[in-house]
């Protein structure tokens, strides 16, 4: 049932108001059965949702700015991050069974400066020009990293390679269709490996309003996020690519950003406008990881033994369920 409520009359010269539609309480578009009049109904319902929740929202500012000092606390919205259910692995900094474990893990030279990071940079078997591009912007990120092109060397016979000539970590990038879809991350020489899904990959030209060229400076890195024990360990991970001691001067800062179990990466320069005022400007390469696996040891698809597997159907049974 509609009704007009017209505000203005054509006839004294004034124009005719928009109709404005009423819907009643217990109205459902669904059972409208003619397609165009049910579409056409259902957009003028949006619209009519739209307008109350601004008007609710401009009624609400005006309420606060009347109170001024008085005006009580702004709510917090709900989102699934902050309504995420609760993790009995939530690493606790204070914890001594954490601080141990950080003393004694595989990444525990690294942070104490006993040993400096060494990156290899590779490939699946013969890549195409995209991946290619994305391992050189990579090694533009990852300080001390060198990049190798595999072609028919399997990833077996490059890891004691790797090892004997000093290098601490090796990174995979792998390809589907000429687009890269996979990353490895294998600490070296005992691991551990770490599996991730990579998507929407942007390369350095088709990021908007990019800066300059990365220059050799040591970057800042920041960790967001990475709250439970898996999500410490793959943080460490991250950590122990880049040198322990940042050089400020350069500006940059590389971050591994965990939102929803997905780690989005960016490489930024910190922009100081005035004293007061600080920007940042995208550098570039971005993409975004899923983890897939932690796997004990170096890379051994057949035989390794893993520390943690994501499986979908019995791990996602909440949307607010998250591992990292």
């Amino acid at each position: 049932a509609m009704a007009g409520d017209g505000g203005g009359n054509a006839e004294h010269g004034g124009s005719p108001a928009p109709q404005r539609v009423l819907f009643p309480p217990t109205f459902s578009v669904s059972e409208i059965k003619n397609k165009q009049r049910r579409h056409f109904m259902f957009l003028r319902w949006k619209q009519q949702q739209r307008k109350e929740k601004l008007a609710a929202k401009k009624k609400r500012r005006k309420e606060r700015e009347a109170l001024g000092d008085r005006a009580p606390p702004k709510a917090i919205p709900k989102t699934i991050e902050n309504q995420r259910v609760y993790d009995e692995t939530t690493v606790d900094p204070n914890d001594e069974e954490v601080a141990f474990d950080e003393a004694t893990d595989e990444f525990a030279p690294y942070f104490n400066r006993q040993t400096v990071p060494k990156i290899l940079i590779t490939t699946s078997d013969r890549p195409r020009g995209r991946t290619v591009r994305f391992c050189e912007q990579l090694a533009t990120v990852i300080p001390n990293s060198h990049v190798y092109y595999r072609r028919g060397l399997a990833l077996k016979r490059i890891i004691p390679q790797c090892i004997a000539r000093d290098f601490t970590d090796l990174i995979v990038i792998n390809e589907d269709r000429k687009i890269p879809n996979g990353l490895v991350l294998s600490h070296l020489p005992d691991g551990p490996t770490a599996h991730f899904r990579m998507s929407s990959v942007r390369l350095r030209k088709e990021i908007k309003r990019k800066g300059k060229e990365p220059t050799e400076h040591v970057p800042e890195v920041i960790l967001n996020n990475f709250t439970t024990r898996l999500g410490h360990s793959v943080g460490r991970m991250f950590a122990s690519l880049f040198p322990h001691d940042p050089q400020f001067i350069g500006r940059q800062v590389a971050t591994f950003h965990n939102q929803r179990d997905y780690i989005f990466f960016r490489f930024h320069r910190y922009i100081f406008r005035s004293e007061k005022r600080v920007g940042i400007q995208e550098l570039g390469p971005r993409f975004t990881l899923k983890l897939r696996s932690l796997q004990k040891g170096t890379f051994d698809s057949k035989f390794g033994e893993y520390e943690w597997i994501h499986k979908r159907r019995e791990m996602d049974t909440s949307r607010r369920k998250f591992h990292l």
